[in-house]
């Protein structure tokens, strides 16, 4: 499925937010900054939105990796790259395929763990959340940017209008696919838990000091987290 859409994948979302998803992901890289040294790591980087935006604001020397199971997604985000030339600051992007519930990174590795619009389509969400807390720092942070659901009910009614009757139509048209992809995208998030029940799931995976900002009338919402000194045991 996200292999049918990643060659128009950025211009999709470009058209379905109204170019809103770069601004949310500028406020990501503000409220959760990245480390003054060290390392980080953008997990479900998809075409490597998040990962660019975080690359061309780090110090010289910060390692930056773009972690996603879809490699046709990498590709996309590799020739993004390569298209955008080379950061002023020096600072190269790491592209590398991976599981995000089997992370090929040793523990406590980074300062800090992003993942854009993602989370929700890790199969084990639990298992995602303990993988970003094993690989980060303790003290390090994490970061989530992820679709949620409007509080308000007359913004809630309208947004599930046009989230179930025009997006998927959009979607398919501007991609030039069938492909059932922007019909997931809004069943996936109405399923999604958000606010306070995804907090309890980030609190559980061993993170702390969780705060949430929702953007946009709760249209999205991110979540930033200190990782505690312990990751509990994940049971499998």
């Amino acid at each position: 499925m996200f292999a049918e859409i990643a060659p128009r994948y950025d211009l999709v979302n470009r058209v379905l937010s109204g170019g809103i998803d770069l601004w949310w992901r500028r406020v990501t890289v503000r409220l959760a900054p990245p480390p003054d040294c060290g390392a980080v790591l953008d997990v479900c980087t998809g075409t490597g939105d998040l990962a660019l935006a975080y690359a061309a604001r780090c110090n010289p020397g910060v390692r930056v990796v773009a972690s996603d199971f879809c490699q046709p997604m990498l590709d996309r985000g590799i020739q993004k790259s390569q298209t955008l030339g080379a950061l002023k600051n020096g600072v190269a992007i790491e592209w590398i395929q991976a599981d995000a519930m089997h992370l090929p990174f040793s523990d406590a590795l980074f300062d800090l763990v992003t993942v854009s619009f993602g989370l929700r389509n890790i199969a084990e969400t639990n298992r995602g959340l303990t993988e970003m807390a094993r690989v980060c720092k303790p003290g390090g942070r994490m970061a989530i940017l992820e679709f949620s659901l409007p509080s308000h009910p007359l913004v809630r009614r309208v947004y599930l209008w046009y989230f179930r009757n025009v997006l998927p139509w959009i979607g398919n048209t501007v991609s030039h696919t069938a492909s059932n992809a922007y019909t997931y995208l809004n069943q996936s998030v109405e399923a999604f838990p958000s606010g306070t029940s995804l907090v309890a799931l980030i609190r559980e995976a061993g993170f702390t000091t969780v705060k949430f900002f929702p953007l946009t009338f709760g249209i999205a919402t991110l979540y930033v987290a200190i990782r505690a000194d312990q990751t509990p045991a994940l049971n499998v």
